[in-house]
């Protein structure tokens, strides 16, 4: 189960220290967005992702994939091929910040992730003030519609 709320970043609001946190290069493309069926390359990590309907909580599983299936599968997706670097800024209660930034035609769009342990921390988050619009329940900013 995935529970998250989404947020968007004014590219002026992003850190200025971000080279300071892990971060990750992502590319991602999707072979069906009903149900959302991914196929990602996280750094050297290959995955398959599904995930059900839904905005702020939804089903997700992901299962490894070979670098030859990623790269077989990878032709096989609709749409805009995703590319984005993701940095990990730690956050109280022992929660996380994934900041995506995209490049390519997405650019300069930044996003803010937190997954949460359950849905009434979820709810009650405040977010830091550099975050922008809370855009959890518009499915506009998922990136399966981002990739259309």
């Amino acid at each position: 189960m995935e529970i998250e709320r989404k947020y968007l970043i004014n590219e002026k609001n992003v850190p200025a220290n971000l080279h300071d946190y892990p971060c990750r290069n992502i590319e991602q493309g999707y072979l069906c967005r009903e149900p959302v069926i991914r196929i990602r390359r996280d750094n050297e990590e290959y995955i398959l992702t599904y995930k059900s309907k839904g905005l702020m909580v939804r089903e997700e599983y992901n299962l490894p994939l070979t670098k030859e299936a990623y790269e077989h599968l990878k032709p096989k997706t609709d749409g805009t091929f995703i590319r984005k670097t993701r940095y990990m800024l730690p956050l109280r209660d022992n929660l996380t910040i994934e900041l995506d930034i995209f490049l390519g035609s997405l650019a300069p769009l930044v996003l803010a992730e937190v997954e949460f342990p359950d849905e009434e921390s979820a709810n009650t988050f405040v977010p830091p003030v550099w975050f922008g619009e809370d855009v959890t329940l518009s499915s506009r900013y998922h990136n399966s519609t981002l990739s259309i």
